[in-house]
């Protein structure tokens, strides 16, 4: 019961100040940065003269030997998923919060921004599979119950397979959605699902870091531990070209992933443990209105 009430107290510290984000901040820049909805099919009808020749429907015209053309009308509503990684390496942190913590928090402000536009909020949580699917709905309450899953998730696995997630997503979603990926990416073999996935959805990536993955202390002789598969080793942080390489193997992933999104079209944010996301977040939408 006390354990229900902490969660209850957490979802509501969450609530109020990620819905006040995207009320005073985000909900406008989110409209624009996500108003590329397309034009949907509505209905076929005679052609009239001045209708469009290329919105024909052969198909119709054929049968009824008489032109039809497609009539198509703006869509409204957009559907907005969330693929969330829950593996064990985003349970880490050296300031202010845990990477899995913020991650909560950003799909939070994400989540109240796009119930504001009226779309449609789900979530795909993953860890090297797929762990949990939260089908597309909207209103608060649904919000709430994303944040309180967010908050009290336990994954089967400890594993990060980001291709896995993405190929759920292709086959689970048939209409195209707007998709945010919030994942600290320790996975590079995902390319080809992040391609194939972008050609039919929309997607923008948020990568969830902390400054202590990328540079070792001086500390002596330590004792690290892989959370992804329990692998520990002994490391001799002292020497100066130990901390270096270690530095030089972590920017070369990041690298190769940066690489990746660029060559997918996917627009791609780093935010950072303990650094304020509301830059980093307004770049984002600022990416994307930059292309309507």
């Amino acid at each position: 019961m006390q354990e229900t009430k902490d969660i209850l107290k957490r979802v509501r510290k969450i609530e109020i100040k990620t819905r006040r984000m995207s009320s005073q901040i985000f909900s406008g820049h989110y409209h624009s940065a996500f108003k590329g909805r397309g034009m949907a099919f509505s209905e076929v009808r005679e052609y009239q003269y001045g209708d469009d020749v290329r919105n024909i429907d052969w198909n119709v015209t054929a049968r009824f030997n008489t032109p039809f053309i497609k009539i198509f009308e703006e869509e409204r509503e957009l559907t907005v998923m969330l693929l969330i990684d829950v593996s064990a390496s985003n349970m880490f942190g050296t300031t202010q919060s845990f990477k899995s913590e913020l991650i909560t928090e950003i799909a939070a402000v994400l989540s109240f921004s796009a119930i504001q536009n009226n779309d449609k909020v789900g979530v795909i949580f993953f860890s090297n599979k797929v762990e949990k699917f939260i089908s597309p709905a909207k209103g608060k309450s649904h919000i709430l119950r994303i944040i309180r899953e967010m908050i009290d998730f336990k994954a089967s696995e400890q594993g990060t397979n980001i291709e896995e997630a993405l190929r759920y997503l292709t086959n689970a979603i048939k209409k195209k959605c707007t998709t945010f990926v919030l994942s600290d990416f320790m996975d590079n073999d995902f390319y080809k699902a992040l391609q194939i996935a972008n050609r039919k959805h929309d997607l923008a990536v948020i990568r969830i870091s902390d400054k202590g993955e990328r540079e070792l202390p001086n500390m002596g002789l330590i004792k690290v531990k892989d959370p992804e598969n329990n692998i520990e080793k002994y490391i001799d942080t002292s020497h100066s070209m130990v901390r270096a390489a270690y530095k030089n193997y972590f920017d070369k992933q990041q690298q190769k992933n940066t690489d990746i999104f660029k060559r997918s079209g996917v627009d791609a944010v780093d935010i950072y443990t303990g650094q304020d996301y509301i830059k980093p977040l307004i770049k984002l939408f600022k990416m994307r209105e930059s292309r309507f």
